[in-house]
């Protein structure tokens, strides 16, 4: 499949806006309101600015994106309308929840409540996002059972840099916990990936070209159906070399794991270098979340492919 940049922005960014409001939505229910108001105010802005951008950089891939409103009423049977119901549904309690969070001697019980609804319906939207590829029979590498925990690990290591970052350059850096999570969930994300790739790389192909064609058997195309590169081919048939994608796979683990070295450095000596290597393991983070992003479509062959050269997807 050819990586759309637009959607590549929207699966990263606003999976790391989710990943912090759940982290914020549970420390606010756990823990009661913001230790300081201009932590609190930077991390719901962070956390929704970033939800925002990646849901307004989604209708950049639709041919006309005046008509988004109308996948909303699809929810009974698509799993992009429920991301959409659920992604706006969440605004709700997560203001809510900011506002109060924000303020001290906010009522206990509601702070709990608005915090784990908040956390809920952010990590729920996250696994509506994933099911809109994990749902569709015609791309193998998506049908894997490991898709749905790699988006919700995903998302909750990026948000959980994030929410380190931010603690670091607020000096809050007080909560060993935040740093172990960090940690923990970066390392969780590395392990994902490395199950899910040798998954996908040692499944049996579902169909192969006398499938396509009915005829059945070792089935091999005498010559294209095209002289030249039809849209089907561009989108459905795109292609990244084995070694290229090899290359970009040990990117994606050493982000990661250099991610996790910069926090443990921030955590375990502090001072005025601790922020700086927290916002670096920020980057890293993301970097490594949007290569990882960029291999799960181009890496992904769709059934068409093999009206156009693919023996077997």
């Amino acid at each position: 499949m050819h990586p759309a940049y637009s959607v590549i922005l929207f699966t990263t960014a606003s999976g790391a806006g989710y990943g912090l409001l759940a982290l914020l939505g549970l420390t606010g229910a756990n823990h009661g309101s913001a230790s300081d108001f201009w932590f609190g105010a930077a991390s719901m802005l962070v956390a929704l600015g970033l939800i925002t951008v990646g849901l307004l950089s989604s209708t950049f891939h639709l041919g006309h994106p005046e008509r988004a409103w109308r996948a909303f009423s699809q929810w009974r049977s698509s799993w992009l309308s429920r991301e959409g119901v659920l992604a706006v549904a969440t605004y709700v309690p997560a203001c809510l929840f900011g506002l109060l969070w924000v303020m001290p001697d906010s009522n206990e019980i509601l702070l709990k409540l608005l915090g784990t609804v908040t956390a809920i319906l952010a990590m729920v939207t996250v696994v509506c996002t994933a099911m809109i590829y994990a749902s569709l029979p015609t791309i193998r590498a998506w049908r894997h059972w490991m898709v749905v925990p790699v988006y919700l690990i995903f998302s909750i290591a990026t948000g959980a840099a994030l929410l380190f970052a931010l603690a670091s350059v607020f000096g809050r850096t007080g909560i060993p916990a935040l740093g172990i999570i960090t940690i923990v969930a970066l390392t969780l994300a590395a392990v994902a990936k490395l199950i899910y790739w040798a998954g996908i790389d040692n499944m049996k192909p579902m169909y192969t070209m006398g499938d396509a064609t009915g005829l059945g058997g070792d089935v091999r195309q005498w010559e294209l159906p095209h002289t030249s590169e039809n849209y089907i081919q561009s989108e459905m048939g795109f292609r990244v070399a084995r070694k290229h994608g090899q290359k970009l796979r040990m990117i994606v683990g050493g982000c990661l794991v250099a991610a996790m070295v910069l926090v443990w450095l921030a955590f375990a000596f502090g001072g005025g270098a601790g922020p700086v290597l927290a916002v670096l393991a920020v980057v890293l983070a993301g970097v490594g979340a949007v290569v990882e992003r960029w291999l799960f479509f181009a890496q992904a062959k769709h059934v068409v492919s093999l009206f156009y050269g693919e023996q077997s997807v």
